[in-house]
């Protein structure tokens, strides 16, 4: 019987060895010393966003319930642990960083979540500004700040993920785990309220929705899967723009001949600088 080769690690962008030219702790612009820093200013930020609104909740037992705030924990574990990484790849002369050694589930955990913050963000801004927001969203300095934070500066986020790094474009397997989770949301909701009484999100309430109550549900799967292609689109546009100008070399640094031969795309010439 012939392996699906669609059920790997390498399908899912786990290559062995992981990522030899460092795409996920470099920039086509930035040097990985203000990369690795920006990324922990942004963590830093949106953990205070996050423990604000969690400690200013209403009915902090519902915290969890929603959507928006469980993609902005994805950003706050994200660009800690990416940060985190990048300052390391600097500390070792930019030569290897932790992750790479680590087992290739946490690996593969590494670049599902990095496919989860340049997707889902973008789907939160464009359905909470498309159906949510109202004259409440801008009433205090408060719900005028959470509101720009989640679901303004969450796309900033991801933007700048997919247009000033070298990481992605993520595969397409990748794609099948996105839409996975936003099924399991909808069980999230439902059990909320069957146990406190309320839906988190008026457009999921079939007493109000009717029928349009599925036209939503798979509106948001199909946006899903635009926003997926679009961003992939992106960031191979930005790919090869970056190899326009210049910012790869077509051979890998010195190391395993594995290295050398994994990623026809290259290495990040500030990379290459500091080798020399």
């Amino acid at each position: 019987m012939v392996r699906s080769t669609f059920l790997t690690f390498e399908a899912f962008g786990v290559s062995s060895p992981f990522d030899p030219t460092f795409h996920y702790v470099t920039s086509p612009i930035l040097p990985p010393m203000i990369l690795g820093s920006l990324r922990l200013l942004f963590a830093v930020y949106a953990l205070i966003t996050a423990i604000t609104t969690l400690a200013l909740y209403q009915h902090p037992a519902s915290y969890l319930s929603y959507f928006t705030d469980l993609t902005y924990i994805g950003l706050v574990a994200y660009f800690w642990a990416s940060g985190v990484q990048t300052i390391a790849f600097v500390l070792r002369g930019r030569k290897s960083y932790p992750l790479q050694t680590w087992p290739r589930f946490l690996q593969l955990l590494h670049v599902l979540l990095h496919s989860s913050v340049i997707v889902f963000p973008i789907i939160v801004t464009v359905v909470f500004w498309a159906l949510l927001a109202s004259s409440a969203t801008f009433a205090t300095r408060y719900s005028t700040w959470t509101n720009v934070s989640q679901h303004v500066m969450n796309t900033c986020f991801a933007l700048f993920e997919i247009l000033f790094t070298h990481a992605g474009p993520s595969p397409w397997p990748h794609l099948v785990p996105l839409l996975v989770i936003l099924v399991c949301y909808l069980g999230v909701a439902y059990i909320t309220r069957a146990t406190q009484g309320f839906y988190t999100y008026s457009f999921l309430d079939p007493s109000q929705q009717g029928s349009l109550l599925a036209a939503y549900i798979v509106g948001i799967a199909l946006g899903c899967c635009v926003v997926f292609s679009v961003v992939k689109g992106i960031c191979l546009l930005r790919r090869r723009v970056s190899l326009w100008y210049g910012r790869f070399e077509d051979d890998a640094p010195s190391g395993t001949e594995a290295l050398e031969e994994w990623q026809e795309m290259g290495v990040p010439k500030d990379v290459l600088a500091s080798e020399a």
